[in-house]
């Protein structure tokens, strides 16, 4: 059975957050092949379920303002998601922290745009495959 992951961006630019075990997660990023970020992280299920859906909520709340969302909000945090609004889209900045929430070993990332339809779809298929 294939573990749960889910990918944001495009071939340019990318992140990626994928159950490698139990509570054992990889958080990938690349940027034009230029800058990459390949850590380890370790969530539960609960904490990767709960991060799908605050940002599904944030989605559907279709308020078109910006938005943030943790993948947990412990000390441990490895990814947060700044979402702004682009057309009928968000754009992304996100901000990886290997060591946890660190100020001084971070990596910032910017993203094109995604239509909110297809970040709703990947977000559902992510928590689905969550909760299998």
């Amino acid at each position: 059975m294939e573990r749960p992951r889910i990918r944001l961006g495009n071939k340019n630019a990318w992140v990626e957050l994928a159950q490698t075990g139990e509570d054992d997660w990889r958080i990938s990023a690349d940027w034009c092949s230029l800058l990459k970020a390949d850590f380890a992280a370790w969530l539960s299920r609960e904490e990767a379920v709960g991060f799908a859906t605050r940002m599904l909520a944030q989605l559907d709340a279709s308020s078109g303002a910006r938005f943030a969302v943790a993948v947990t909000p412990g000390r441990n945090n490895p990814l947060t998601l700044n979402a702004d609004p682009v057309g009928d889209g968000y754009a992304f900045y996100a901000w990886l922290t290997p060591n946890g929430d660190d100020e001084a070993a971070h990596l910032q990332l910017d993203m094109n745009p995604v239509p909110t339809a297809e970040l709703r779809d990947v977000f559902r298929t992510f928590r689905a495959s969550l909760l299998r």
